[in-house]
């Protein structure tokens, strides 16, 4: 006889529970990481003292660890990569094997706005304090090496006696904010946004709320399509709405790095005046509700992501402005990249002049030379631009030749080839520890190679080329025609060397998108020009007319692309 079944003793499944995002507005407020305690244990802000009254007479060695590799970057600083580390090892080395004794500092230069003293004081801290290094980066800062912190206070005193800062330049905050390079002056301009940039920056860039951000928060406001609106964390682009006028549509979520992100528009119009609120508005979302759990997924591109526009819209709207926001069109898209490169006439009959150092890599001697060239030619006003160039404006039409006469001999043209023009580079190996491979004098070779190889290909416009020394795409490698993302590589006699992954047809505007990734297909660094070479020939010979890069990109067979 069979025995009777025995009544089950299992207990029902319970629902997978959710594990907690370290979201404020839902009561995590337990660090998480090594990063959230320590901006907990102490607002970054105030290490600006103990750097002024402590560690600029103790030295380098009387730096605090939380300090040296957290805080110290709310003010513009990170030590600087160790020479002699070859990129084979940037993973298996601990922070302190890396680190020199010296820094990177990055000036921030909201809008890339400078003045003629402006320029001069940041030609002389580079030559007195920084070995006369300079580059102008894709966020428009002017970034310098080999700075040591006893010299801190004396440049503190310098860029704020001139109207300068280097608060909030990185970390976990508002980063300097990205505006139009010809704000007010372009006649393709729609509204010009510095007002709220100012304004921006005057009432919030050193606030204790926003200085404790999950991840960096960068911002752009332009009154044209030409500051990467589509790969920021909070965009506000010119936009006409046609019972309002001039305004702004609000983008939010872009980003780039390992997971890149188109940012998504909230449909919604801004007034120039309502800028700032909005622009809390979204800072104090992504603050309370932005993922601190972990570090590889606290920008607000994840939330964003997760939640879609309309919640996001619907959670600013109803518990931060505590208002609707106005409806309201798309802004255009333009059919070629905006760089400013070259001489346009401004709105009041003067020109602005572009120029193009290569990949941003100038000096301090470089930009006083250039501020005796622009003073000459009767301007007091220069910009950078987040293509890592420099416009000039307000130039008498009588003295533009003058003008790039002497800045070409700065090594800065405006008429400049199409590879000089396109070219991006991050850092790199030189000084960043995240590089593993050499970046800006690879760059630098590139571009001269490809002047001489190429000189018999014909451009409708610039290609651009983007290396970058690791993943994390400082230089926009998934939005270039051309993105090369350094790795070491194995070359033909199975040796290890550096190298870069190959993405092509990336872009933004009509092209916006991350392009196409070979699988499998790595370059390595003595290959580059001949790879280069080699792709550019294959879109020449084989595109259709008017066809753009990205477009033949998408339909080209692979063998054209190796």
């Amino acid at each position: 006889m069979a025995s009777p079944a025995r009544p089950s003793t299992s207990r029902p499944a319970r629902a997978k529970q959710r594990r907690g995002e370290g979201q404020w507005a839902l009561g995590y407020r337990e660090p998480l990481n090594p990063n959230e305690r320590s901006k907990k244990d102490d607002n970054p802000l105030n290490v600006r003292a103990r750097i002024e009254n402590i560690y600029a007479h103790g030295g380098f060695d009387s730096i605090d660890p939380a300090d040296l590799r957290g805080r110290f970057r709310w003010f513009g600083l990170y030590t600087q990569r160790k020479p002699g580390i070859d990129g084979g090892r940037t993973a298996t080395l601990e922070p302190e094997e890396l680190d020199d004794r010296y820094f990177m500092l990055r000036v921030r230069l909201d809008g890339g706005a400078l003045n003629l003293a402006q320029l001069r004081v940041l030609g002389e801290i580079s030559q007195h304090y920084a070995r006369d290094t300079a580059d102008i980066t894709d966020r428009q800062n002017i970034q310098y090496h080999w700075i040591q912190v006893e010299d801190m206070p004396a440049i503190w005193k310098k860029l704020e006696d001139a109207g300068m800062t280097t608060m909030e330049a990185c970390g976990d905050s508002p980063r300097v904010i990205l505006g139009s390079p010809v704000a007010g002056i372009a006649a393709e301009e729609i509204i010009d946004g510095t007002p709220a940039i100012e304004e921006i920056k005057r009432r919030y860039i050193g606030d204790p709320r926003y200085s404790n951000l999950p991840r960096k928060f960068k911002t752009a406001i332009s009154g044209q399509p030409d500051v990467a609106h589509e790969i920021h964390d909070v965009a506000f682009v010119g936009v006409n709405h046609p019972e309002h006028g001039p305004g702004f549509d609000l983008w939010v979520g872009g980003g780039l790095s390992t997971n890149p992100m188109i940012g998504q528009r909230l449909g919604a119009w801004v007034p120039l005046d309502e800028v700032p609120d909005v622009w809390e508005g979204v800072i104090s979302v992504f603050r309370d509700y932005g993922y601190r759990r972990l570090r590889s997924r606290a920008r607000i591109k994840f939330l964003v992501k997760d939640w879609g526009a309309e919640k996001f819209r619907q959670v600013l709207q109803d518990e931060y402005l505590e208002r609707e926001l106005v409806d309201g069109p798309a802004p255009e898209v333009p059919d070629r990249p905006i760089d400013h490169v070259g001489v346009h006439e401004q709105v009041d009959g003067k020109r602005y002049v572009g120029f193009a150092p290569i990949a941003g890599r100038v000096s301090g001697t470089t930009l006083l030379a250039a501020a005796d060239a622009v003073e000459r030619a009767g301007s007091d006003r220069v910009r950078l631009t987040p293509q890592q160039k420099l416009v000039v404006l307000d130039v008498p039409a009588d003295k533009v030749t003058e003008l790039q006469v002497s800045l070409s001999k700065l090594g800065m043209d405006s008429e400049p080839s199409p590879w000089r023009r396109g070219v991006m580079a991050c850092t790199g190996l030189e000084f960043c520890k995240l590089a593993i491979v050499e970046t800006k004098a690879r760059a630098h070779d590139l571009v001269g190679d490809l002047e001489k190889r190429l000189s018999d290909i014909g451009l409708d416009e610039p290609l651009s080329v983007h290396l970058n020394g690791c993943p994390n795409s400082c230089a926009r490698i998934q939005t270039a025609d051309i993105g090369l993302k350094g790795q070491i590589v194995t070359d033909n006699d199975g040796n290890q060397v550096e190298g870069f992954q190959v993405h092509l047809g990336g872009g933004l505007g009509l092209d916006a998108g991350f392009g196409r990734k070979l699988r499998g297909h790595k370059v390595t660094s003595t290959e580059l020009t001949d790879y280069v070479e080699r792709v550019v020939r294959n879109f020449a010979e084989k595109r259709e007319t008017g066809e753009r890069f990205a477009q033949w990109v998408a339909r080209a067979e692979e063998s054209d692309l190796q």
